[in-house]
């Protein structure tokens, strides 16, 4: 099946993509320096004169460096920390690691030593897996080491077998990759996981036409184990091959990445092309659930998202990118004040971006050696705001960035800012309602399903099915509080403006109700108000007269202030305030402040506990209304109220009712009036 795509492309000044705005900085590379990178824990490593006459380590999340030396036994082919930075690994030979215990930062000095197993194994690499558990990768298997700081030695756990040409490591999950045979196209997965090293089910990635005579097309820098929205998963770059290595014939086609996702009970599967539009030298970082492959020729980028629709066999999903021809945007790094002034040449030097020199380590860091910085990639999202050809897709990536609410709160607000929106069609918009308030509802479904599944963050074999907290969550209060309520404070006269929010707004409600979201108050003023100021009360009325409105006690109010334009509107707020069980004291201030005395004491009378009812508030409003009849009613009330309650017809000192017993006695001496207190409050 067919789904349609889009591919945004950028323009020079859209810079999607930053380096970070501080560099690591470190001694470049020279014949007498070596600069080495880990992975697993991020850091840069500088070794100078095989480490006799210093090591210098950084890393973004270090706070100060680590300096020391070791003794110069020979060129360091491989350094890594431990996680904890409590034991170092040197690889000097292809037969042996040496290994050396730290303590606030400071080397012991003594060495211990573990060679590989078998005279004709040789080492190709090796990997801190856990603070004590290392792997060594040789090329006749995998050895997995235990390490006794304090005892000085290696105890071993479990060696696995094969015949391995390179491996890579993914540290966020565990995965270990180890390629085999000839053509290098055997990956055998292994999972390191509460101290073990479990062996996955092995996968081969297909080449259709593999070369002849047989030799190794699947190298290291082509393959990338990953973690992409919590699933395991790994990348394969392929690139056109000859069929034959001394062809002079050129090679035509183009670069793809084949993702395969891993799978609980069965072997890796291929669930993703990714097509490229280029090919060449080509690199991968992964970026807040992205895919982001660089073209060092072309010296720009694309961005892919496996969540995104592509084009479907039914097992597998072609995608082209969703943001092309993306570049980085220019770096400056800054020069010494003293080395400017004496070279003459500016304080900023403009950075090489994509430079032959700029090596690529996962998921997200750039090393140029020769310069001497180490960078962490960025994505940018802002200028999305601009490029909103296709507002459903648009959202459906913002939808999984983090921290993209900014973002996609500037694109909403243009989205719905007339005149603006004019342009977009309201089926449009609506779909992208329905889009935000999916993401809500599926954020409360987790919330009652967390009591029951795995912590939140644990990765997964696919299963089929995966649910993912939503990035972000775009609720009622900001849909009114950054877009409606600003566009209603500076809409222009006429009555276009309110159509349109009255349209947009409706369409809104429509989408919060099918996801079975209950719709604010506030939202509904805004259509009230809208509705009003067309002066097309006969729907305002027929949203309440069939309950399409929820009740609340903002709704009556507002309803109570367009009486003056829309009297039957005092009856809808009674009505509505009466179905609210604990609005009664809202109903008799309003029914007062209306000078409906007796209507309220009617209403009091029926719905609130007889010692619950202020006299002096009654009287008060009685007296104002400088009607005698209405205020002997209230008065004699409350004076047979007193005598059933107290054997009294007298008022409490505390009530406060002196000066209406004066004004009663003024009107009416001590006599009785003809008029009834059960015509009283019949009256009105």
């Amino acid at each position: 099946m067919e789904m349609s795509h889009t591919t945004i492309e950028a323009t020079e000044t859209n810079f999607l993509l930053q380096l970070s705005q501080t560099a690591i900085h470190f001694e470049p590379v020279t014949k007498i320096t070596n600069v080495f990178y880990d992975e697993v824990t991020r850091q840069v490593f500088t070794v100078r004169s095989g480490g006799a006459t210093g090591v210098n380590v950084k890393g973004p999340k270090m706070k100060n460096p680590i300096n020391f030396c070791v003794e110069d036994k020979g060129a360091v082919q491989s350094i890594k920390f431990s996680p904890d930075q409590q034991i170092l690994a040197i690889q000097r030979t292809s037969k042996s690691v040496e290994f050396q215990n730290f303590s606030n930062q400071v080397p012991d000095g003594v060495e211990y030593s573990q060679p590989c197993r078998g005279s004709s194994t040789i080492i190709i690499g090796f990997v801190w897996v856990s603070n004590t558990d290392f792997i060594l990768v040789t090329n006749q298997g995998i050895e997995h080491y235990q390490v006794i700081s304090d005892k000085r030695y290696l105890r071993a756990v479990k060696n696995h077998s094969i015949q391995g040409n390179w491996f890579v490591y993914c540290p966020l999950s565990g995965l270990l990759l180890v390629s085999s045979g000839p053509l290098g196209t055997s990956l055998q997965p292994y999972l390191f996981k509460n101290h073990q090293l479990l062996r996955l089910t092995k996968f081969e990635v297909d080449f259709p036409n593999p070369p002849q005579p047989a030799r190794l097309c699947l190298v290291e820098r082509d393959v990338t184990p990953t973690v992409l929205y919590n699933q395991m998963m790994v990348l394969v770059l392929k690139h056109p091959i000859k069929p034959n290595p001394t062809s002079s014939r050129e090679v035509t086609g183009k670069s793809e990445i084949v993702v395969y996702t891993l799978c609980k009970d069965s072997p890796p599967r291929k669930t993703h092309i990714l097509q490229l539009e280029t090919s060449g030298k080509l690199a991968v970082s992964i970026l807040d659930n992205l895919i982001v492959v660089h073209h060092q020729a072309s010296k720009t980028s694309s961005v892919f998202d496996i969540n995104l629709t592509g084009e479907s066999d039914g097992r597998v999903v072609t995608l082209h990118p969703f943001l092309a021809s993306v570049t980085i945007r220019p770096y400056f790094l800054n020069i010494p004040a003293s080395a400017a002034m004496l070279n003459h040449e500016p304080s900023k030097m403009s950075c090489e971006l994509y430079s032959p020199n700029w090596v690529f380590f996962q998921p997200n860091i750039i090393i140029d050696a020769l310069l001497g910085c180490l960078w962490s990639l960025e994505l940018v999202l802002t200028p999305l705001i601009d490029m909103a050809e296709n507002p459903c897709e648009l959202f459906d990536f913002l939808l999984q960035r983090t921290d993209a609410k900014p973002t996609a709160m500037a694109v909403l607000s243009r989205l719905m800012c007339f005149p603006h929106s004019l342009s977009v069609d309201l089926p449009v918009l609506g779909r992208v309602f329905d889009k935000l308030n999916e993401a809500y509802r599926n954020q409360l479904d987790i919330e009652i399903q967390s009591q029951i599944a795995m912590p939140a963050g644990a990765f997964q074999l696919a299963t089929g099915s995966t649910s993912r907290r939503p990035n972000m969550v775009i609720d009622q209060t900001n849909i009114y509080s950054r877009i409606l309520s600003p566009m209603i404070e500076n809409k222009p006269a006429g009555e276009a403006c309110d159509r349109f929010i009255v349209a947009i707004v409706s369409e809104y409600i429509r989408s919060l109700v099918q996801y079975h979201i209950p719709v604010q108050h506030f939202i509904y003023e805004v259509l009230i108000e809208a509705f009003a100021r067309l002066g097309q009360f006969y729907q305002l009325h027929q949203l309440f007269q069939y309950h399409a409105v929820a009740d609340s006690k903002p709704l009556a109010c507002l309803l109570l202030s367009l009486e003056s334009v829309y009297p039957a509107a005092y009856q809808l707020a009674i009505d509505m305030l009466k179905r609210i069980s604990n609005a009664n004291e809202e109903i008799v201030e309003i029914l007062l402040s209306k000078n409906k005395v007796l209507s309220a004491l009617r209403f009091a009378r029926d719905m609130i506990p007889i010692e619950s009812i202020s006299a002096r508030k009654f009287l008060e409003a009685a007296q104002n209304s400088q009607d005698p009849s209405v205020f002997y009613g209230v008065y004699q009330y409350f004076q047979q109220r007193n005598q059933r309650a107290r054997g009294s017809p007298a008022f409490l000192k505390g009530e406060h009712c002196e000066v209406y017993s004066r004004h009663f006695k003024l009107l009416f001496g001590d006599g009785d009036s003809n008029i009834s207190l059960s015509d009283s409050l019949t009256m009105g």
